[in-house]
């Protein structure tokens, strides 16, 4: 459910032309104001150091690499400001030129970093924007760098990745077993004990406040794709005097139940691979899909139908291609038109287009896509912390007979992908980690106009859910 968002052209990115547009500071309160009990958050001073460009390491003594780097106490509950803290970790990429402040980013998941994105800033956003503001990410809690969820080791979440814990037949009840263990496995390795009913969407949002208030930023100038626009729609509604400048690209509609997002998302794969299958056809580059647009869908489902019983062989004698990386690995590249061409050419190979069937291309798209290195190991916890965070924002709604009958619409509504969007609620009803926060409108009434992002043909986040996010606010 919830697929993590890959990064696509979008609002305020390298793929916008450079039109000499120069950023000013926007208008800011004279003095935001502190929760009350949260002062010596807000307060706190923080030791930046100069950091490596990758990770959050200390960059060589003498060696300027542009990043400073830093660790924020906040609480783990909000509740209870004086129990226990954890960390958020952050980077920041200072302006090219005279910086006019700081611009937070996130890159959605949930469970996406803040801190691998700003890594990339030079690349992926304009050199106007990188000129004018100090780019800053950073890790929400239970993310990477910051205070993390851990559920399984690298071994394991590659088997996990496969498919070897599937069930035989997949069911309502069979997914709340497999949360049930999931969350088993996350409580016995996360090492803060709580973490795991404290990393909701509304304590992220308020530690961003603090995040802001440390850099000392009187308003908050915030990019945020995917789910990052619900953090940043979440924090306009908790903190509307404290909003500056604030892009919300490829939103999520607040309003909308699990089971809802997971339908909206159904059809808008289904409707990429169409796109997609398009495209690859009419192309001078080769494309093992032949026939209309319905045959060449039917050619990839039916490939992967024969995954199932039959994995394909990849440059990796220990990991070959299995029906959920196969999934997976089409799945990625609809996120983006530019990778359509390696799609086409993983294809090509895995169907057996050179004489043997070969699935090292799709194993390589799969493996990117989860941050999978080389090595084996994972870059970050994404596939670990996204359905924890997402079952604390989502209220179980339901029960099995009605997640029964949602399954069949998602699967009518995706008959290629419709298994990976399953039984949303059933999961967090097993995982044991209530919701207590409704799914409703987002409003933020007395903010500055903020700034909504669609893109027609999105397949994770429609582009009507930006339209209903827009309207909202």
């Amino acid at each position: 459910m919830a697929l993590a968002a890959l990064l696509a052209c979008g609002g305020l990115t390298a793929c916008q032309d450079e039109t000499d547009i120069k950023a000013s500071p926007a208008t800011a309160s004279a003095s935001a104001a502190v929760p009350a009990g949260l002062e010596s958050f807000y307060n706190q001073k923080v030791s930046w150091y100069a950091c490596d460009k990758k990770g959050m390491g200390e960059a060589k003594s003498g060696k300027d690499t542009g990043f400073t780097c830093a660790k924020v106490k906040v609480p783990l509950d909000y509740d209870n400001p004086g129990g226990e803290t954890i960390d958020i970790a952050v980077k920041k990429r200072a302006a090219g030129g005279e910086s006019v402040g700081s611009l937070f980013i996130n890159p959605g998941g949930p469970g996406g970093s803040g801190i691998e994105l700003v890594e990339s800033a030079g690349s992926y956003f304009s050199k106007n924007l990188t000129s004018s503001y100090d780019v800053v990410g950073f890790d929400p809690r239970g993310v990477g760098a910051s205070t993390a969820v851990d559920c399984l080791t690298d071994a394991e979440l590659d088997a996990e990745r496969a498919g070897a814990n599937d069930p035989a037949t997949p069911s309502a009840t069979a997914t709340q077993e497999r949360a049930q263990k999931m969350g088993e496995a996350c409580a016995s390795k996360t090492s803060t004990v709580g973490l795991l009913d404290h990393i909701d969407t509304i304590s992220a949002a308020k530690d961003l406040d603090i995040l802001r208030a440390v850099d000392g930023q009187q308003t908050l100038t915030y990019l945020g794709f995917s789910y990052g626009t619900y953090l940043g729609a979440t924090y306009a509604e908790l903190f509307p005097a404290n909003t500056g400048r604030m892009v919300l690209d490829g939103a999520v509609d607040p309003s909308l139940s699990a089971e809802e997002l997971a339908l909206g998302q159904a059809k808008g794969f289904e409707a990429s691979l169409r796109a997609y299958v398009q495209n690859c056809q009419s192309s001078k580059l080769g494309c093992p899909l032949s026939g209309d647009v319905d045959s060449g869908v039917s050619q990839i489902r039916e490939f992967l139908e024969s995954v199932k019983t039959a994995p394909i062989p990849t440059s990796d004698d220990k990991r070959p291609l299995t029906y959920d990386l196969a999934v997976n690995a089409v799945l990625g590249p609809l996120y983006q038109t530019d990778l359509w061409p390696a799609l086409s050419q993983a294809l090509t190979q895995a169907m057996g287009g050179s004489g043997t069937r070969d699935g090292s291309g799709l194993l390589m798209l799969a493996d990117a896509f989860a941050t999978r290195q080389a090595d084996g190991s994972y870059s970050g916890n994404e596939s670990e912390a996204i359905m924890p965070i997402n079952c604390l924002d989502f209220p179980v709604q339901g029960d099995e007979a009605s997640w029964e009958e949602s399954a069949t619409a998602i699967k009518e509504a995706s008959p290629t992908f419709g298994s990976q969007l399953l039984y949303s609620n059933a999961y967090c009803q097993g995982w044991g980690h209530e919701s207590t926060r409704k799914r409703e409108k987002i409003t933020a009434p007395g903010t500055a106009p903020i700034l909504v992002v669609g893109t027609t043909g999105d397949p994770a986040t429609p582009y009507e859910w930006s339209e209903a996010l827009a309207e909202q606010l």
